[in-house]
């Protein structure tokens, strides 16, 4: 799996999971890669910044230097003294996070209204819709773990929902 930073013709930058950079690639020339936002399918890969993780067992050391230009008549400026980081977890501001969960609720409420709920047909309509044997429509139901990992092996567009969604038979 890898992720992209994308942007669109809007300006509109958002976070893609890929299989491959190839599915990637493949996805874009078909015309498969929308933005969630405006869905613009004029879309490309934005900046990113690299991803650098240090081992788990090391504690990280920062050296901050200043720019020195040798002049005839200045001196080198010293380089400042390493800054020790913990890897403690930072404080958790609920409050802050009630909100980004009800604002990421929210969207989802708001996406699964311009969808239609296909249930355990989930897998073979996406698919149907990938190989262009469906008219492409937003669509949301159950995949389990094997039929999501084979979908996005296949190149087929899936994302998991970040909350539970109930079945429309089963809400009273």
């Amino acid at each position: 799996m890898i992720v992209f930073d994308l942007k669109c013709a809007n300006e509109h930058v958002f976070e893609v999971w890929f299989a491959s950079s190839d599915a990637y690639e493949d996805q874009r020339a078909r015309g498969l890669v929308a933005c969630g936002y405006c869905g613009s399918t004029d879309v490309g890969k934005a900046v990113m910044a690299p991803r650098l993780n240090a081992k788990g067992n090391q504690q990280v050391a920062v050296t901050a230097t200043q720019d020195t230009q040798e002049t005839p008549t200045s001196t080198p400026a010293p380089a400042t003294a390493p800054v020790a980081v913990s890897n403690a977890p930072a404080p958790v501001d609920v409050a802050k996070m009630r909100a980004v969960l009800t604002a990421l609720a929210q969207a989802q409420a708001q996406a699964l209204s311009q969808s239609t709920w296909v249930g355990s047909d989930f897998a073979d309509r996406a698919r149907a819709m990938h190989y262009g044997e469906d008219e492409h429509a937003p669509i949301h139901g159950h995949a389990g773990p094997d039929e999501a990992a084979a979908l996005i092996e296949e190149g087929v567009a899936v994302a998991p929902l970040p909350f539970p969604v109930i079945p429309p038979e089963a809400q009273n």
